[in-house]
């Protein structure tokens, strides 16, 4: 199972490879351009997501759905914080 996820991985020197054939194949001039059409890409796509995201909210809002699943899990964290800190309050204190 682990061989066939090692090719999801990529190291350094095969992403410097990588590169190095981009290079040869488009040329020097090219690829600053290629890089800004891709950023600009991966940026449309953040503003994209980002507008669904608040759409999503703004119906959930209106429809009275809870939306912050995630605070019953910040308080419990919170709580463990504070019973760690107390816990390891006077051990800090005495070195």
């Amino acid at each position: 199972m682990i061989s066939s996820l090692h090719f999801l991985f990529i190291s350094g020197a095969e992403i410097g490879f990588i590169l190095f054939v981009i290079l040869l194949v488009f040329g020097a001039d090219k690829v600053p351009e290629i890089a800004r059409g891709l950023g600009k890409g991966m940026r449309q796509i953040k503003d994209a997501t980002n507008d669904i995201k608040s759409e999503i909210t703004k119906s959930a809002e209106k429809h009275g759905v809870d939306i912050d699943i995630t605070k019953d899990v910040r308080e419990q964290i919170d709580k463990v914080k504070e019973d760690v800190g107390e816990i390891t309050g006077p051990i800090k204190r005495k070195f």
